[in-house]
């Protein structure tokens, strides 16, 4: 497992309060990194991600990828939440950036976990959402951009991006 993703890294080797060497000590059940002198625990905090199912005339929007992780692949328009960043309005966020599609989202579809082998967001928060203005074009880091038949579907990305499409054959 790498050491990015492990619960007690090595890397954290001073402590970001008291500046004293961490030790790794179990908390919880888990190996963590942990302060002796002013008793800080480091943990390891998922990645957030946000996105939205846009589903036009039985045809899903999917972006192609232009950058790691899974560069070149299929997947929903998404992207990170960052501290404080409200998720719904994120969501709305990045299927414009990627789309130029103005979004509204009608529900939620679901939150779901990423494989942490597969790189990305390890906790997708995704949202059913419908075009409400904009013609389609890819931008920011998506290289293309459309809506696929569930029978003629490009290479997908992510296990969250095929959970969606599942949902969508369900519907």
């Amino acid at each position: 497992m790498s050491d990015a993703l492990e619960s007690a890294p090595l890397s954290v080797r001073w402590c970001c309060r008291c500046a004293s060497e961490m030790i790794t000590r179990e908390i919880g059940g888990k190996p963590r990194r942990a302060c002796p002198q002013c008793k800080y625990i480091h943990f390891i905090e998922p990645k957030v991600g946000v996105g939205v199912a846009v589903v036009e005339d039985e045809q899903i929007l999917l972006v192609q990828r232009g950058f790691a992780p899974e560069k070149g692949k299929w997947s929903l328009p998404a992207g990170y939440l960052d501290r404080g960043d409200d998720p719904q309005q994120q969501a709305v966020l990045e299927a414009y950036e990627e789309t130029n599609l103005e979004v509204e989202l009608t529900g939620l579809a679901g939150v779901f976990h990423n494989p942490p082998e597969q790189g990305g967001a390890s906790v997708f928060i995704l949202y059913w959402a419908q075009r409400i203005a904009g013609e389609l074009q890819a931008g920011d880091d998506a290289v293309a951009a459309g809506f696929f038949a569930r029978d003629a579907l490009p290479d997908i990305a992510f296990a969250s991006t095929r959970y969606a499409i599942e949902l969508l054959q369900q519907r």
